[in-house]
């Protein structure tokens, strides 16, 4: 598989960062895809997977990766601002966990970043399993920059 070059890349693309990001790692793990993008957010998908159950009668995903799929939009919702890559951590992710999400849907996850300056990215964000004004959560971080 052959990982893109970011260093090397003019501008940053979220679609093709996640070609190679959605079959490594932990998103892999959980099964976090590209949803969508535009200058300053991004929208990542989280297709229902009962490997991915908190209590197993329920049906309910855990609240665990839907927190993962916040942290990576928000964090690519940064890089798309920047229209750049840039190493960065997540300093801190504040997650209103709303409602249960409903079993079978998708979750898709959208981060929206604000404001960037020297050494943070502030970002905002929600997560809906299919109309956004009925969010399953409400996301703030905020990423510290490490290089």
């Amino acid at each position: 598989m052959n990982r893109p070059d970011l260093g090397t890349m003019k501008g940053f693309d979220p679609k093709l960062f996640m070609s190679y990001a959605d079959k490594v790692g932990h998103g892999a793990a959980v099964g976090i895809a590209y949803h969508d993008h535009g200058p300053d957010w991004v929208e990542l998908a989280l297709p229902y997977d009962e490997k991915l159950i908190g209590v197993a009668e329920s049906g309910i995903l855990a609240s665990g990766p839907i927190i993962s799929l916040m942290d990576m939009a928000t964090s690519l919702a940064i890089w798309v601002k920047l229209d750049k890559f840039r190493h960065q951590a997540t300093l801190d992710l504040r997650v209103d966990y709303l409602r249960p999400a409903t079993p079978g849907k998708t979750i898709i996850g959208r981060g929206e970043c604000y404001r960037v300056t020297k050494s943070v990215g502030f970002v905002r964000g929600l997560a809906h399993d299919g109309d956004n004004a009925d969010p399953v959560a409400h996301v703030a971080a905020t990423f510290m920059f490490t290089e």
